[in-house]
């Protein structure tokens, strides 16, 4: 406990060394150009981070996936278990929409802006075309495995790996070897994702200082209305996540946020929900979700499940009408969140894929899309709070399918679960020769 709580610290030391070292660099130099290409150096520690992080996501998605099916035993199972999950993420998405609806209309931060709006005919040169129902779709099912994991397209990851562990289940004995050689490829991933994660306080504090370095503190003041109400938002999602998980895991949901702070403060810092993917899986494991459920959970959430996302997207649409003094009926809104829960589905692997979703839907209601220009300065600092709502939304949806599984070990044996991780880990330190394969 005291290791988890020492890589939390150092993760929260590095962030605000980051702001500090960001801040000088803003500071010292006057020429825009010249700050944004030393934070462009600055920025390849985090950028080599996070593709290291992506290097594994694929495999580490693939074998997890294949091999927690595989032990469920059959596809009636599988089916159960993926109603469940989606039962879950289609409530989280409404309820996160709704309250994105209901919290911009109650402070209505794009009232009185006192800020200059970009010109209606200004673009932000994001494309829209790729979020409509018929395109998510087709993209569901991978053309080709290689591809899917080229480009780590999770969602066509998640369609294969489900293909692959129900018919690697039917093969019963004969399928074992395989299943094992697949679990021991899962061991080896999680390996170098240990080894990978010790790079994070230095990512963490090059994202910081490379964002505060181009931007400064000040358009943070700028903003300031209209990032509080966001934030005020996103607390609100926290607590109605947290209100879900105790109503159905009890006070046990408070050890879970405990076990996922670390995974939580690295999204936050790096902006990224794929960057806590394995710190998440680890943190599962401790809490006793059984793998064959959280490993199949998971990867589906971050497709269908990003509940700071989807709130941002109908917090952010009405904030530019508002600009705008656009004035929508509540009918009207109701429809743009109908249209929010079909088109966001899948953004997860998008570039700035909530500014996509937002343009498109924008685009559908008349709303001019030159209003993104307005946020996209401070979309970092958003989609860092995003990100982390996303880390623990899709937290608590394992930890409750698998309650509702009964795939959820008891306090004492989660316990002895994560003693168990723990003495493997020191084994680890202790012996890395061994581990290489190099030891006697």
């Amino acid at each position: 406990m005291i290791k988890k709580n020492a890589a939390a610290m150092w993760i929260l030391i590095a962030m605000l060394v980051g702001i500090a070292i960001g801040y000088m660099i803003f500071t010292s130099f006057p020429d825009r150009k010249v700050v944004t290409e030393i934070a462009g150096y600055i920025s390849l520690v985090s950028d080599v981070f996070l593709r290291l992080i992506k290097m594994v996501i694929g495999p580490l998605v693939f074998s997890t996936l294949v091999v927690g099916i595989a032990h469920m035993g059959d596809a009636a199972s599988v089916g159960r278990v993926f109603a469940k999950s989606l039962a879950w993420f289609v409530t989280a998405s409404l309820i996160s929409l709704l309250l994105g609806l209901f919290m911009s209309n109650l402070l209505r931060p794009g009232d009185n802006l006192g800020l200059p709006l970009p010109d209606i005919g200004a673009s932000p040169n994001l494309a829209t075309s790729k979020f409509t129902l018929k395109d998510f779709i087709g993209h569901m099912v991978p053309r080709s495995f290689a591809e899917s994991m080229a480009n780590n397209e999770i969602l066509q990851i998640v369609v294969f790996s489900m293909f692959f562990g129900v018919a690697l289940a039917a093969l019963g004995e004969k399928g074992k070897i395989l299943v094992a050689a697949i679990d021991q490829l899962s061991h080896v991933m999680l390996k170098i994702t240990g080894y990978v994660m010790k790079l994070a306080p230095l990512a963490v504090l090059a994202a910081m200082a490379a964002t505060v370095a181009v931007n400064g503190l000040s358009i943070l003041l700028k903003f300031a209305v209209f990032m509080g109400d966001f934030y005020l938002s996103l607390f609100l999602l926290w607590a109605l996540l947290t209100a879900a998980g105790l109503l159905f895991l009890g006070p046990r949901v408070f050890r879970l946020l405990a076990l996922i702070k670390e995974a939580f403060m690295l999204s936050f810092a790096t902006a990224s929900s794929e960057a806590a993917y394995p710190k998440i899986l680890d943190a599962l494991d401790r809490f006793g979700v059984k793998r064959k459920i959280s490993s199949f959970v998971m990867p589906m959430g971050y497709s269908f499940n990003l509940d700071g996302s989807m709130m941002y997207c109908t917090f952010a649409s009405l904030f530019i009408a508002q600009a705008y003094n656009i004035h929508l009926s509540l009918g009207t809104q109701i429809t743009m969140l109908l249209v929010l829960m079909l088109t966001s589905k899948g953004m997860a692997g998008v570039p700035r894929a909530s500014l996509v979703v937002i343009a498109a839907t924008l685009h559908q209601f008349g709303i001019p899309e030159a209003g993104l220009l307005l946020i996209l300065g401070v979309d970092t600092f958003l989609d860092m709070g995003r990100s982390a709502t996303n880390a623990v939304g899709n937290s608590i949806a394992s930890a409750v399918v698998a309650k509702w599984e009964r795939e959820l070990m008891s306090e004492s044996e989660a316990a002895a679960n994560a003693a168990r991780i723990d003495a493997e880990l020191e084994a680890t330190l202790a012996h890395p020769a061994d581990v290489m394969g190099t030891g006697p």
